[in-house]
């Protein structure tokens, strides 16, 4: 339904056919900040569940950076015994150490959702048609892409959870308007009118100004991000083209293929490939050191790094991945042959697993993993006794990647290079598992 159509409805009738589309029997979270518009949003919710029952639910992010924090919590336990709804309180730590602050609350916040909201569900959040516009002119000052112009989409999918702002098209103005009619109370985060935030001063000191001069200035600013949304998914198709013509897998990109399509659409593509690997994409400098070494030869070491990923050359391919740091020397832990985070008995980072390894007679085994030192022998299935190294090359595991090679061991005897190789009367099986 296009948001022109919604404008005409009445807010009930706008939540009522969201919520109708919703899969019954999923659980329907309404993010519930205790501001006005998530309080109108929860309202609205509770109504509509009469007329297309879904188990809803509400979820309050405690970020702890302010004093007026426990009066939000209190004020949403309020509204939610009120309408009948469970309420669940996450409290995060925000970590803004080199970074802005709304920046890292919102890092915060999604991984608060990633833990409570489980995939299947769907997330709803009160963004109107002022936090659009905003949103839109904040891309737009800090130069962004197409992608930023599109500010935020109405529904997006987010790690198989599905993410929906129902109220996108709506304006500040009238939820005020429909909350004061229903009568409901909310608090009102002082931080909100702190214009040193940037987007704050856009809010208070610009968008009033343009309205003035252009009365459907928000609208209109919604619509462009709109269009901008469009372009976008034409461009995502563009690369998904371009992705499978380079492999199709986006941490490993052929490079050939790569240079061969014009610098743009390199861009495009790295990009687009971060995305998929849930990467932060390079700044604009970095992709263009890194695109530019792309042409060097074959025995050129080709690294850059930006936070958070790098990207390496290696055999033909462009591998973008995030940079890892070596294990401490001494690592080591426990294991079970399971997959999943295995913690170290000493200190140092918990690792992921994603195999399994096993007896060939099914008997039981206690294993400990450790990092490679240098000097290890395997007795490779079939293949009799190998050093580790020549394997790791035999492989073709990059040079960056084998010196945080784990290797698990019973007792004394070294029985597997995981992913790599497996002892006689060993079994190691590639096996999924749940990340978040």
């Amino acid at each position: 339904m296009g948001r022109q159509h919604k404008g005409r409805m009445s807010l009930q009738a706008v939540i009522d056919d969201a919520l109708a589309e919703t899969p019954p029997g999923r659980v329907v979270w309404v993010a519930l900040s205790g501001g006005l518009d998530s309080c109108l949003l929860l309202a609205l919710v509770a109504d509509a569940a009469r007329r297309h029952p879904r188990p809803i639910h509400a979820l309050h992010v405690d970020h702890g950076l302010q004093s007026a924090a426990a009066d939000f919590v209190r004020h949403c336990r309020w509204s939610c015994s009120r309408h009948g709804i469970p309420l669940f309180v996450e409290s995060v730590a925000v970590e803004s150490v080199g970074r802005g602050l709304e920046a890292a609350a919102r890092e915060a916040r999604y991984a608060a959702f990633a833990k409570r909201v489980a995939p299947g569900e769907t997330l709803w959040l009160a963004q109107h048609a002022d936090d659009q516009a905003e949103t839109f002119l904040l891309a737009a000052l800090r130069g962004s892409g197409v992608r930023g112009l599109a500010a935020m989409p109405e529904t997006r999918d987010w790690r198989d959870r599905r993410l929906a702002r129902p109220l996108l098209g709506v304006s500040r103005e009238r939820l005020a308007a429909a909350a004061a009619e229903r009568g409901l109370s909310w608090c009102d985060d002082p931080t909100n009118l702190d214009i040193s935030l940037d987007r704050n001063y856009l809010r208070h000191r610009v968008l009033p100004v343009l309205a003035v001069r252009w009365p459907g200035a928000a609208r209109s600013l919604g619509e462009a991000a709109r269009h901008a949304g469009e372009a976008d998914a034409l461009l995502a198709d563009l690369a998904a083209i371009d992705l499978a013509a380079a492999g199709n897998d986006p941490a490993r990109l052929d490079v050939a293929a790569l240079v061969g399509l014009s610098r743009p659409r390199q861009r495009l593509l790295v990009r687009h490939a971060c995305r998929c690997l849930e990467l932060p994409t390079p700044p604009a400098a970095r992709l263009e050191s890194l695109l530019g070494q792309l042409a060097a030869r074959d025995d050129a070491e080709v690294h850059v790094s930006w936070p958070g990923g790098e990207g390496r050359r290696w055999r033909g391919q462009l591998h973008l991945q995030r940079p890892a740091e070596p294990l401490p020397a001494g690592w080591r832990a426990v294991w079970d042959g399971r997959p999943g985070r295995v913690v170290p008995e000493s200190p140092g980072p918990a690792v992921a697993v994603a195999w399994s390894l096993t007896r060939e007679t099914g008997e039981d085994a206690v294993l400990t993993l450790t990092a490679r030192r240098g000097g290890e022998r395997l007795r490779a299935a079939g293949r009799g006794r190998r050093d580790v190294k020549r394997l790791l090359q035999e492989a073709g595991v990059p040079p960056w990647r084998r010196e945080h090679q784990l290797l698990a061991w019973h007792g004394e005897v070294l029985v597997a290079v995981l992913g790599v190789a497996v002892a006689e009367g060993w079994r190691q099986i590639p096996r999924a598992w749940n990340r978040d």
